[in-house]
């Protein structure tokens, strides 16, 4: 599944989903306690890597929080710009945020990789090291199941992953995984995994 499948697929149903998860409402609880208390946690810039339509950075924004939300598919940013006017939105890729090294403190990215195929994975996760400064933060939501095995997913071709395999992939870019959780969702087991940049020195 490579980039612009991805944007296309997305950029093609952008105001469905947004339709769909654009709002709080749309959160679940144990989602928003998650990711406010991680965030109230960091001191200095987050990124929302695969913001959406953009509720996410809203949230945090909410909450305080220095955020820009960064997306592929233009159409989301479009959306997000409208929905949340007042909120940073940018077009842009999970494997160049395009800003300065180790200048974050925080990345989001929630559900924004599960259509990567697994090989590309860890070019991603590098980008997020290198983003974030020592002892930086990341969150990132993905579908629990048997590693690296695609599914159908309602937009496009999906994966899953196990922690275990996740967890490796973490540690071989930089990261500590500090917490995992997973629940039944509607469909298909939903985890996250919380993390810190491991301290690269001076």
């Amino acid at each position: 599944m490579s980039v612009d499948d991805v944007r296309d697929a997305y950029g093609r149903r952008a105001e469905e989903y947004a339709d769909l998860f654009a709002s709080t409402e749309a959160m679940d609880e144990r989602d928003r306690k998650l990711v406010s208390q991680w965030a109230g946690e960091l001191t200095g810039r987050i990124i929302d890597a695969g913001c959406g339509p953009g509720q996410w950075t809203d949230f945090l924004q909410r909450q305080g929080c220095d955020v820009e939300g960064v997306d592929l598919v233009p159409g989301f940013v479009d959306i997000a710009r409208a929905r949340f006017p007042g909120v940073s939105y940018r077009v842009g890729e999970l494997d160049d945020l395009g800003v300065p090294d180790r200048s974050l403190a925080g990345i989001l990215s929630w559900y924004s990789i599960i259509h990567t195929h697994p090989d590309d994975v860890p070019r991603i996760l590098a980008e997020f090291a290198r983003c974030l400064c020592d002892g930086g933060g990341l969150v990132l939501g993905m579908f629990e199941g048997p590693a690296l095995e695609p599914f159908d997913h309602a937009v496009t071709t999906a994966y899953y992953w196990s922690f275990e395999e996740m967890s490796k992939r973490l540690g071989e870019a930089g990261f500590e995984v500090e917490a995992t959780e997973s629940r039944q969702g509607a469909k298909r087991l939903e985890a996250t995994v919380v993390a810190r940049r491991v301290g690269v020195g001076p």
